[in-house]
């Protein structure tokens, strides 16, 4: 199962930690839902979700002011004894010295941001869906062409790295070179990033490993990328029948999801990169309505139509 450490969160968050001596590089969490403990608050536990990251807005901080001490402290006693992996309040809003100090006792991070409640999980629910999406490693090139993220694949050494070049070099973004981790966001979305050890880094065959980051700039590189379309290089074979005119989409397929693939035939003197970036831009504008092949094929069959009434 997926899981992110707490202090990743906190990090990438931008949280305050309230209680800094407890370890949260231990605490995991799995779950990309976030739960709002309002039932809880009143002692309604069944069908609590404890595993979750627990968010506590103005609306349940009100409530907790409202109560006396002695039950507040039985309050925050059942929630911090439920085996939550933190609790956070959001709107900047000042859990009192009692929590902190059972959180302590109990083991429990209490954290808080001055994020509105709504915005910050929405936010967070975004980020752990993508952190915690089920993820794949393939062997490929992710580049951000147009707003389109193509997947370059093909064997070892057909020139996938080389495309990828010539493509920065024409202002496009690199995403990922050689290894491409690909998660399942939701059931029409994949997103593809570089490992941590080779991000930003591009292997050239008789020349070696190049930083595209510092040869060519930030603008040249990207974290992440949607996976829109693959292209898949091979060989040319004169034997095989390649599609010309591309009426029916081919598809591949990641953890489910489908993905649009094209296959190109590599033949000495071939462009790839205007190739790639004419796949990118022909995508876009069936995303956007218009097929160039469909429209060539009305064509064909009025000619034809007309010709017949003659």
């Amino acid at each position: 199962m997926q899981s992110v450490s707490l202090s990743k969160i906190i990090e990438k968050m931008c949280l305050n930690n309230l209680t800094p001596d407890i370890d949260t590089d231990s605490i995991r969490v799995t779950q990309t839902d976030i739960n709002r403990p309002a039932l809880q608050l009143t002692g309604f536990y069944e069908h609590f979700p404890n595993d979750r990251v627990q968010v506590i807005g103005f609306v349940e901080y009100t409530y907790l002011e409202q109560l006396d001490i002695e039950k507040r402290k039985e309050v925050y006693k059942e929630i911090l004894l439920a085996k939550i992996p933190c609790l956070i309040f959001c709107r900047d809003l000042k859990p009192g010295e009692e929590l902190l100090e059972m959180a302590n006792e109990y083991g429990v991070p209490i954290l808080n941001t001055s994020n509105t409640t709504s915005a910050f999980m929405a936010e967070i629910i975004r980020w752990l869906n993508v952190e915690l999406a089920p993820c794949i490693s393939i062997h490929g090139v992710l580049v951000d062409v147009y707003g389109e993220g193509v997947l370059i694949m093909g064997e070892s050494g057909i020139g996938k790295s080389e495309a990828a070049l010539e493509l920065i070099k024409r202002g496009h973004r690199l995403v990922s070179d050689d290894v491409v981790e690909i998660r399942k966001v939701s059931d029409v979305s994949l997103v593809g990033t570089a490992p941590d050890i080779t991000r930003h880094f591009i292997e050239l065959r008789g020349i070696g490993i190049v930083d595209v980051k510092t040869l060519f700039g930030v603008q040249s590189v990207k974290e992440t990328g949607n996976i829109d379309m693959v292209i898949k290089l091979e060989e040319w074979n004169r034997e095989k029948e390649y599609d010309r005119l591309g009426l029916e989409e081919q598809y591949i397929e990641f953890l489910g999801n489908k993905v649009v693939c094209n296959s190109i035939p590599i033949r000495p003197g071939r462009n790839l990169a205007v190739i790639v970036e004419s796949a990118a831009v022909n995508h876009r504008q069936k995303k956007m309505g218009y097929n160039a092949a469909l429209e060539l094929y009305n064509r064909v069959q009025a000619n034809l139509g007309s010709k017949k009434d003659n």
